[in-house]
């Protein structure tokens, strides 16, 4: 099968860890007789250097021509983000890329390996059988995309910000977590603040209309504050988490900290065309980037869910989780993800993506 990818490695540690998903993807090309055909583009901060601007029309048309887009990270230093490089970097690339093809559908899967439990700030009786947990958000619509508004008024400073949902914003989002739900464990939760905001009433509304369709899966709603707190309390009940835009950024990086690092969340976003883009749920962390000791997991991992979601290698995918899994449990560590139990074996960048290769 011959497929094309759209590469936007953009900032930071963004280029050296998507170099290691390629070694990993032509790895699995050269195993399950594939050939990925792969484009590089430019975003963020490393597009500003060229164009002046952090989405250039030109990264657009790459990835509009590609089958899938696999992405970095963008940002810069916290103490140069007054410069124009920098300031509002992810909000003109990252924000305005899903905004351009409609990304209305964010997927991030949360996978707990046993081998590492002890990096969760959670007691072990809570994490002993392992946590696999999806969370949907909603990408294009709440706050994000409102009005914002940072003035003075009667005398004293004031704020304002304005969020709105369609309802066919929230039924495309939910039906397909009900079918994700419907190949897991047949259960969704949806979370929301339907006791206090109208956006919120319409969500409520709209998630049970579409529940009816999917009398297999089982569905209940919380609220966002009871479900922060219960991800702490009881992360086990949980299998498919279906939120908004807001709450689900808040959210799912709760549940990125109970994996034991950031740098093990793997992101994808969807929409209606078919495009989907992939990434890592971390940041860019310039203050690691070019020293061969960032977490390449996460990265390796999105590249993992663009061969499951876009094309349809479920086998394949399921080869490079394994492999990951195995090198973890063989001891293999960066620096984030060290125990400090005496059987493991701290690597880079690079040396953890080679054993990752081996085991495939």
């Amino acid at each position: 099968m011959n497929k094309k990818i759209a590469l936007l490695a953009g900032d930071g540690i963004g280029p050296e860890v998507m170099a290691q998903a390629v070694r990993v993807l032509d790895k699995v090309a050269a195993k399950f007789n594939h050939t990925f055909a792969y484009t590089e583009a430019l975003v963020g901060g490393a597009a500003y250097d060229v164009h002046k601007e952090h989405l250039p029309q030109t990264t657009i048309d790459i990835c509009n021509q590609s089958d899938a887009v696999l992405f970095g990270s963008v940002g810069g230093p916290v103490d140069k983000q007054h410069e124009e490089k920098w300031a509002n970097c992810e909000a003109k690339s990252i924000l305005a890329l899903r905004k351009a093809f409609s990304f209305n559908i964010n997927l991030r899967q949360m996978a707990l390996f046993s081998e590492i439990s002890s990096l969760s700030p959670l007691r072990h009786e809570l994490l002993k059988n392992g946590l696999d947990i999806v969370i949907f958000r909603e990408l294009i619509g709440d706050v994000y995309f409102g009005e914002h508004t940072l003035t003075e008024k009667d005398g004293q400073r004031f704020a304002f910000d304005s969020g709105s949902y369609t309802e066919e914003q929230i039924r495309s989002i939910a039906d397909y977590a009900f079918n994700v739900a419907r190949k897991r464990k047949k259960q969704l939760i949806s979370v929301d603040k339907a006791n206090v905001m109208a956006m919120s009433k319409l969500w409520r509304q709209v998630v049970s209309e579409v529940a009816k369709n999917y009398p297999d899966v089982e569905y209940s709603d919380m609220l966002v504050d009871n479900c922060a707190m219960q991800i702490i309390k009881n992360p086990a009940q949980f299998d498919v988490i279906l939120t908004s835009n807001l709450f689900g950024d808040i959210l799912s990086d709760e549940l990125s900290v109970l994996s034991g690092s950031v740098g093990m969340m793997p992101s994808a976003s969807f929409s209606a065309s078919g495009l989907a883009l992939y990434e890592p749920a971390g940041g860019s962390a310039p203050d690691i980037a070019g020293k061969d000791i960032a977490n390449p997991i996460a990265q390796i991992l999105s590249a993992s869910l663009m061969l499951a979601y876009s094309f349809n290698m479920l086998d394949e995918a399921n080869a490079v989780n394994n492999a990951v899994k195995q090198t973890i449990i063989d001891g293999y560590r960066t620096g984030d993800i060290m125990t400090n139990s005496t059987h493991e074996i701290k690597v880079g960048t690079t040396e953890f993506t080679n054993q990752v290769i081996n085991r495939l």
